[in-house]
């Protein structure tokens, strides 16, 4: 997987390395919280492991003009930054959700590959207006 060069200059394109925190969090939550409530400690353990799944065959490619999204080595969809209108990463202690709009549309994604880099490039593909 990618890593920032000590120069700090990305690669033409940048593939996240996938981070398996939360799937693994929510699966092991789902025990103590099944001897609680049953039904809700199910529901959380089959989306902990939905999340490992699309952990481990999801990717996202970071290019000079888009973010792709490939499925194993299949491109299933692509961003043009040119239709973003902005980015937000939540929860900073520990992010877990990646949100983008773009002019027509708003995407939300769990932070299910590496938030450093993922935030690297971001800022260096499209860097968000200085607030003042």
């Amino acid at each position: 997987m990618t890593s920032i060069p000590a120069s700090n200059q990305l690669p033409e394109i940048v593939e996240l390395k996938p981070n398996y925190t939360i799937p693994l969090v929510l699966t092991a939550a789902a025990i103590p919280i099944a001897a609680i409530q049953l039904w809700v400690g199910i529901s959380i353990g089959i989306f902990g492991l939905f999340l490992t799944i699309q952990t481990a065959i999801i990717k996202l490619k970071f290019t000079t003009t888009a973010l792709e999204v490939y499925r194993g080595s299949k491109l299933i969809r692509t961003f043009p930054y040119q239709e973003w209108e902005t980015w937000q990463i939540f929860w900073q202690p520990v992010p877990i959700l990646f949100y983008f709009k773009e002019v027509n549309s708003i995407h939300f994604l769990p932070i299910i590959f590496d938030s450093q880099l993922l935030r690297t490039c971001l800022e260096h593909y499209y860097p968000l207006p200085k607030s003042d």
